[in-house]
């Protein structure tokens, strides 16, 4: 049974790496034993990685804003230099931006949906060029509750991660038959940067704190599991499946 987790060895690609989720499922990564290539848009990413470097693990910086189309590939390419090949793509790099939809201002909407949407696809391509040669790969997209429901005040939001969750059926329905699995988390509730505007409004915190069967809302630590089973051979039968990982929410 251990040997179906068993990542140890295996080289990934993790974007949105110093802080929040993507900080939380780059350290699963690394604590299995992956050797790692964590992309940051601060110089932050320098800092995280040292730190990780100095606990012994295998982990290169790679600085990118991924809201630019060029960024992408220039970060790919960084990140084999690092790794020689990629087995594991985690694309945990986002953003959220809030206005009344009336006045939302369309270079937010823009930036958003590059950011969310468009990298997730570019880097997808890129990584799929590796994993169909040796028939293998696991790409991992990060979804949202949004995926499902609109949202307030987020509309690029709640589009660039329904789009998210489309995106992935429709490349794991493509790619499946080389081996490659492509599935999506998505996350509930989450103690984060991105949800101090949601948790800052003691009503609404209140309202969706209850909606939540387990009573609380979750936080990095809580997408350790589910990534390991979707980067392992635990998940080679799964292809384009959104887990919700997010206390029961979705269920009540």
């Amino acid at each position: 049974m251990k040997s179906l987790f068993d990542i140890n060895g295996k080289k990934a690609i993790v974007t949105g790496a110093t802080r929040g989720l993507g900080f939380g499922m780059a350290e699963a990564l690394l604590d299995a034993g992956c050797e790692v290539a964590a992309v940051g848009s601060t110089d932050n990413i320098y800092k995280t990685c040292e730190e990780w470097q100095n606990k012994g693990y295998k982990v290169y910086p790679v600085k990118a804003d991924l809201s630019v189309k060029e960024e992408n590939e220039r970060a790919f390419n960084a990140a084999i230099d690092f790794l020689s090949d990629v087995d594991i793509l985690v694309c945990g790099a986002g953003m959220i931006s809030r206005h009344p939809s009336r006045e939302f201002p369309f270079d937010e909407w823009e930036k958003t949906i590059s950011l969310n949407l468009n990298s997730v696809f570019i880097l997808s391509q890129l990584a799929s060029e590796f994993m169909i040669k040796k028939g293998y790969g696991k790409i991992i997209t990060v979804s949202s509750m949004c995926s499902y429901f609109g949202g307030q005040t987020v509309p690029a939001y709640s589009a660039s991660k329904g789009g998210v969750m489309q995106l992935t059926k429709a490349l794991a329905n493509d790619w499946a038959k080389y081996g490659i699995n492509v599935n999506s988390i998505a996350p509930g509730y989450m103690t984060t940067d991105m949800t101090e505007g949601v948790r800052t409004n003691p009503e609404r915190y209140k309202d969706i704190t209850a909606r939540i069967p387990m009573g609380r809302w979750g936080n990095p630590d809580d997408m350790k599991g589910t990534v390991i089973f979707l980067s392992s051979r635990a998940s080679d039968y799964l292809s384009g499946a959104i887990i919700p990982v997010d206390g029961g929410y979705l269920s009540k």
